[in-house]
């Protein structure tokens, strides 16, 4: 795997220390509603952190530390800004079930914490795939075009219906569950039967939406990177700072109408960069089929990926800000 095992192990044990840490400052047994203020500041928090980690790579990685540092901080920026996406899907989730703003935190830390595990194992696995069939780069190229696309159709308003989700109706059938809220409790017991509450069951939906969000955001981190190192980091990383950003946009949500379009272009931007790395297998392939196609190799340089990338998100966000400002306007002079 390139770095050795120690480094793994101090990592995971500094990732639960950061949960730990992050646990208490949210204060997980005043079940109080997490203001934007300190949402705010404890997203600057885990930015200042990741900042630090990837200067750690840069001073202390073995091989090409700078190239690495760049690789993480492209891969973070990605993964940071798929998950905005992801978030208002959550916002929506919290909206279904009703889940009070105090408890939300209490879901998000669990299914951060699902999350991570979730994701460390999709990242090894594609990992090992990517080092024995490097091809499989061309067929997430190809999806993250799809993806992309599918982006500009996606209707926020046409989510269906959560507990239509098959684990959710797949854990019906075997565990009761109940229809009431019982504070901050996943699980509670009732004339002696223990049954799931609707925070579990929220719970549940959302561990099972991030795998559908990892399929996303996994192979668009290989685009940047095929250290397992760095492509597991820079997720985690951006995982990590999940709960305190949800927090922090769930106040502004309305000023990101926008962000998915430019998260379509990022996808479809990191899904033509792969597979103009994969030019030879294509042509390949295309030759075996007897067409007449020659892609040349482009390989885009890590720190020109970053800006574009920073640069598409940045100017969504902007964008979303000046029509919701020129449509107030409007409404007033109306």
């Amino acid at each position: 795997m390139g770095m050795p095992l120690w480094a793994w192990i101090v990592f995971y044990a500094f990732v639960l220390l950061m949960l730990i840490v992050d646990l208490k400052m949210f204060g997980k047994n005043g079940q109080h509603e997490v203001g934007v203020k300190l949402a705010l500041q404890m997203t600057g928090v885990w930015i200042g952190v990741a900042l630090l980690f990837c200067a750690g790579i840069y001073g202390f990685y073995p091989i090409d530390a700078h190239e690495k540092a760049l690789e993480f901080l492209a891969g973070y920026l990605i993964e940071k800004s798929l998950s905005m996406d992801n978030l208002f899907v959550f916002l929506m989730l919290f909206s279904f079930f009703g889940i009070e703003r105090k408890y939300q935190h209490e879901v998000l830390f669990w299914g951060i914490f699902g999350a991570l595990i979730l994701r460390s194992i999709f990242i090894f696995a594609g990992a090992a795939m990517v080092e024995r069939f490097e091809w499989v780069l061309g067929l997430f190229g190809l999806f993250l075009l799809y993806a992309g696309v599918k982006m500009f159709d996606h209707d926020d308003g046409q989510a269906g219906n959560p507990t239509d989700n098959f684990i959710v109706r797949l854990f019906k059938r075997f565990f009761p569950v109940t229809h009431q809220m019982h504070g901050e409790k996943f699980f509670v017991r009732t004339s002696g039967v223990l049954m799931a509450t609707p925070l579990f069951i929220t719970l549940l939906v959302i561990e099972t939406t991030d795998v559908a969000f990892a399929v996303d955001s996994i192979p668009a981190v290989f685009s940047v990177s095929r250290d397992p190192f760095i492509v597991l980091t820079s997720n985690v990383f951006a995982i990590l700072g999940l709960r305190a950003l949800y927090f922090a946009l769930a106040a502004i949500a309305q000023y990101f109408k926008y962000l998915k379009y430019g998260l379509g272009i990022i996808l479809i931007f990191v899904g033509i960069k792969m597979l103009l790395a994969m030019n030879e297998y294509i042509n390949s392939l295309a030759a075996f089929f007897n067409l007449p196609l020659h892609i040349p190799h482009i390989e885009i340089p890590i720190w020109a990926s970053l800006t574009i990338i920073f640069s598409i998100l940045i100017g969504s966000m902007l964008l979303s800000y000046g029509i919701m400002k020129q449509s107030r306007k409007s409404k007033k002079i109306l």
